[in-house]
């Protein structure tokens, strides 16, 4: 016979159950049909009030469960059989915020530990995501890269549409990348809008549609630029920043013409859609590498 034979081990390992922890939006949705798609049995954990209507039908078992329950996610992804997991879909860090924000989520004790013993002196998003998976991995449950089942949603390198950027559009990228990068380390958002080399706003908590509005508000003349990305040494793990068709025609309805994106740092959800709707509303689209 020609070539290798797969083994019975990595037969099993590939068709193995994985956890799909799922928040909001049509992330979800895609790296569901990524993992089907690869043969994995989805064992689906949506977070309460938050997963979409249409993805418990793409799991081959569904359970929900609490945003600050790690411990039914952990007992739901074992009962399953899972032993690895993917956390996608949008949870707005704002509800941190909120009066009475745990007990509305009745969390159980591992998160409590997590929150006020842990997490008591660094809150921000990447020290959360560490201690969160390292807690999980501790009792079982590894996450994987994000990313893993949807390479062909992934931002690219150069123009991605068929309108490109107009000559200051590309002249407020090259000024404001390296501030974007900067940004990042601070690890005080993905995002920025900035026209005629000048930072209209920058993203915080709020999340990037509505940057979207604020800058829209700010800037009266069309034709500003949004940049987005994760930064550099970025866990993949969760928090991967993305665009979808809402971001275009949230761009479109603030005056905004062009994006540049991270290449392998920012996902498109469902990027045939995401490029049809920049080229249908004159949006340009790119893809930048760090150097």
């Amino acid at each position: 016979m020609n070539g290798a034979q797969p083994s019975p081990t990595a037969n099993a390992a590939s068709s193995a159950p994985i956890g799909l922890i799922a928040g909001q939006g049509m992330l979800p949705i895609i790296v569901a049909q990524g993992m089907r798609a690869s043969g994995r049995r989805v064992v689906g954990i949506g977070l309460a009030n938050q997963y979409s209507p249409e993805f418990p039908a793409l799991c081959d078992d569904f359970a929900e469960a609490g945003i600050v329950q790690l411990g039914r996610w952990i007992r739901l992804a074992k009962r399953f059989g899972a032993h690895e997991a993917v956390m996608v879909g949008r949870v707005s860090k704002a509800r941190m915020h909120e009066p009475f924000k745990w007990f509305r989520q009745m969390p159980d004790l591992r998160a409590l530990d997590i929150w006020y013993r842990r997490l008591r002196h660094d809150r921000r998003s990447a020290t959360l995501l560490t201690v969160l998976a390292d807690e999980l991995s501790k009792r079982g449950l590894a996450l994987i890269d994000s990313t893993h089942f949807i390479p062909d949603h992934l931002a690219t390198e150069g123009l991605m549409t068929r309108r490109a950027p107009n000559a200051q559009q590309e002249s407020d990228i090259a000024f404001a990348w390296p501030l974007l990068r900067s940004l990042g380390a601070l690890d005080i958002g993905q995002a920025m809008a900035v026209r005629d080399k000048d930072v209209i706003a920058v993203e915080a908590v709020e999340g990037t549609d509505r940057m979207i509005a604020r800058a829209g508000e700010l800037c009266r003349a069309r034709g500003w630029t949004l940049l987005k990305s994760a930064r550099a040494g970025h866990d993949m793990r969760a928090d991967v920043p993305t665009i979808g068709v809402s971001t275009i025609e949230a761009m479109h309805a603030a005056g905004g013409a062009c994006i540049a994106v991270g290449v392998g740092r920012v996902i498109l959800v469902d990027r045939p859609a995401v490029l049809a709707a920049g080229d249908r509303l004159g949006v340009a689209i790119v893809g930048m590498r760090d150097e």
